[in-house]
């Protein structure tokens, strides 16, 4: 018989690759291609604004670590975020960002994904983030923002629309359009 040990946040803080801490495992991200990381970008660079306009908050860029103490879960690395707490030196945040962004990359869809995002969407609510936005660059509903008061009735956000994160990011929103590049001509 062989005993197998868990992962800690020890172990997570010497991986040189995103991941996450996951039901005692080292979870590997992989990297994600043009425009979901454009759309990232993008989103971080709006809640930067924000974050100098009302100093109430700060602007989270992927990769970052989110330390939390759920049962099945020991980090979050969303891929840009809102955080009203205290960053302070070089080990991962403490706690839950208000705000999480998941943008899909490529493998992000179907029935197994879904289930996944369901699921790493109860952590993060259960860890007590404010909204979780969905964001879909290939879907006619390009961001669905969940939130923790009614988790799964998501606020649907298209193109052409303002999208915003309530009071997760209060008077922060951002255009959708902003969200892909503008076409070549």
């Amino acid at each position: 018989m062989t005993t197998r040990t868990q992962a800690t946040i020890e172990d997570l803080y010497q991986v040189k690759s995103k991941a996450e801490l996951v039901n005692g495992e080292i979870l590997l991200m992989a990297p994600t291609g043009y425009l979901p990381n454009y759309a990232a970008s993008e989103i971080f660079v709006s809640l930067r604004e924000h974050s100098g306009r009302t100093k109430s908050g700060y602007a989270i860029a992927d990769n970052a670590g989110f330390r939390v103490r759920l049962p099945n879960r020991g980090s979050f690395s969303p891929d840009a975020a809102w955080y009203t707490g205290k960053p302070k030196g070089m080990k991962f945040l403490e706690g839950t960002p208000a705000l999480a962004v998941e943008v899909r990359s490529e493998g992000d869809y179907g029935a197994s994904a879904e289930r996944e995002m369901a699921a790493k969407r109860s952590d993060y609510f259960a860890a007590g983030t404010l909204c979780v936005w969905d964001v879909d660059l290939l879907g006619t509903d390009v961001v669905k923002a969940y939130f923790a008061s009614d988790p799964e009735n998501p606020v649907i956000f298209r193109r052409g629309d303002a999208a915003n994160a309530g009071e997760a990011a209060p008077g922060w929103c951002m255009s959708v359009d902003d969200l892909f590049p503008e076409e070549e001509e």
